[in-house]
């Protein structure tokens, strides 16, 4: 089960941008990068309607997710893959708790291979990672 495609972050740029300018917060098995959506600032008198329609179009951007897996983690495809369905599994489940306009990038860590950790616990580790980040509505 894949994520939507309005909830993929795709781009080498959009990667780069999260990695950049992103606040990071590290668990056992995950590391989340998440970037906050742009805000506008006080508008004046003359832009008050050029901000609210960048506000509205931000409240309609939907939350974009990459996962990042490296060679380090296992040399087997099968393995790295099978991590990242889990770990795509899970963000389904918390996909509709998120506050829209973020970007995050998932990254895993070799202990995530080596100790044969399984959905649940991604799942777990996931929700402290976007909790500790404010990223679930109402937090930012």
């Amino acid at each position: 089960m894949a994520l939507p495609k309005a909830n993929r972050l795709k781009s080498r740029k959009d990667f780069q941008a999260v990695f950049r300018e992103g606040i990071r917060r590290h668990g056992s098995y995950l590391t989340l990068r998440a970037l906050k959506p742009l805000c506008s600032t006080k508008p004046s008198l003359d832009t008050a309607t050029q901000t609210t329609q960048t506000t509205d179009s931000l409240h309609l951007a939907s939350t974009q997710i990459g996962i990042s897996i490296s060679t380090k983690v296992s040399k087997r495809a099968v393995v790295r893959n099978r991590i990242k369905r889990q770990i795509t599994a899970a963000l389904h489940n918390l996909l509709p708790k998120l506050s829209p306009g973020w970007r995050l990038v998932v990254i895993v860590k070799p202990t995530a291979a080596e100790s044969k950790c399984v959905s649940p616990q991604f799942l777990q580790e996931l929700e402290q990672l976007l909790a500790q980040a404010e990223v679930f509505d109402g937090n930012s």
